[in-house]
């Protein structure tokens, strides 16, 4: 297949272009490269991808230098029209939306960004795979759509109508538009709920990431809450794994969907809604002790209240990609915290 990877220098559209490609799509990866972190690590990873940074131009595409069924686009998802040209050329299968302005916190000081991004990009995504005709848009949501919800594990079969910051809010209304055109246009999408990913080329403004950084240069950790948080830490490569079975099953619609009792993760439209994690939450504090032992070093802790826009506890039910999918997460977080600080290590040539 042809396919679109959206937020190709990121975390997991990075790796997830780099799978696509070595099983033989043609993948093409597009990015605004904004400096929401590190530009740096972005060119690093589009060029582990065979993109050089010099060879970069905004709204051009160039050819990977080492992935012959690999290029590379820097566009912005608002640009609609460079993003009409580029669909109109290609003539895209799939597109995978992987942009958007991340960050629960940042939403409570920079609120424009995720309009611009999560709500115009995302618009301009739908409206050129309708008029395109893409045979299965799969997008990004996020494991914060839940919100005030109390009840774990969390279901996509729970309301999730009380987010607590702007980027949850912006990710639901992600996946309310997806079903206006699944049911209007016949699109068939599927939203996917990230819970937590970590892993290598990761992002720097993760716990994970400044734990580790903190860490090795002997300065304080913030442990928020006081400690009393769990996450459903998920690694990168089960992310993609799970994204990969996603994209190569596009729904058809549920034929027994009723509007009298609606089943909210799926429709009579092509539309479905998949919770993605490791369906086992761990405590910060225990994920925290995991990090000190592979660094051997004690970290300094500075306990404090909980966050504007956090939660103290995610936890997916994964059970619809199980029962449709046959997806199981098999990566435990000792291991994956091995992988991500020899990684580390090694990127900072420590």
């Amino acid at each position: 297949m042809k396919i679109l990877v959206t937020g190709a220098a990121g975390f997991i559209g990075f790796h997830l272009a780099a799978r696509l490609s070595s099983r033989g799509d043609t993948v093409v990866g597009a990015d605004s490269i904004n400096d929401y972190y590190d530009v740096q690590l972005k060119y690093d990873r589009l060029t582990e991808l065979g993109f050089d940074r010099n060879s970069i131009t905004p709204n051009e595409l160039i050819q990977s230098a080492t992935i012959p069924t690999c290029s590379f686009i820097q566009v912005k998802l608002e640009d609609k029209a460079s993003l009409d040209k580029l669909f109109e050329q290609q003539q895209f299968d799939v597109v995978v939306n992987l942009a958007a302005q991340a960050g629960v916190r940042y939403s409570l000081t920079n609120a424009q960004a995720y309009i611009d991004s999560n709500i115009i990009g995302f618009t301009n995504i739908l409206e050129l795979s309708r008029y395109h005709k893409i045979k299965h848009l799969v997008y990004g949501s996020s494991s914060s759509v839940y919100g005030l919800n109390e009840c774990v594990p969390f279901s996509t079969a729970h309301n999730v109508d009380h987010p607590i910051s702007l980027y949850a809010a912006s990710k639901k209304s992600n996946e309310l538009m997806a079903h206006v055109y699944s049911h209007l246009f016949n699109v068939p999408t599927t939203g996917l709920r990230f819970f937590t990913v970590y892993g290598p080329w990761g992002r720097p403004d993760m716990a994970y990431y400044i734990f580790t950084k903190s860490i090795i240069e002997g300065s304080p950790i913030k442990v928020f809450n006081n400690g009393n948080m769990a996450r459903d830490f998920t690694y990168i490569d089960d992310i993609v794994e799970g994204v990969v079975r996603v994209i190569d099953n596009p729904p058809g619609g549920n034929v027994s969907w009723s509007g009298k009792a609606p089943e909210p993760s799926n429709s009579k439209a092509p539309y479905q809604i998949y919770n993605i994690g490791k369906n086992e939450p761990v405590k910060l504090l225990d994920f925290i002790t995991a990090i000190e032992e592979e660094l051997g070093i004690e970290a300094k802790k500075e306990y404090l209240p909980l966050q504007p826009g956090d939660v103290t506890t995610t936890f997916a039910d994964v059970s619809g990609l199980f029962t449709n999918l046959g997806y199981k997460p098999e990566t435990v977080v000792k291991d994956g915290i091995k992988k991500f600080v020899s990684w580390y290590k090694d990127y900072y040539k420590m």
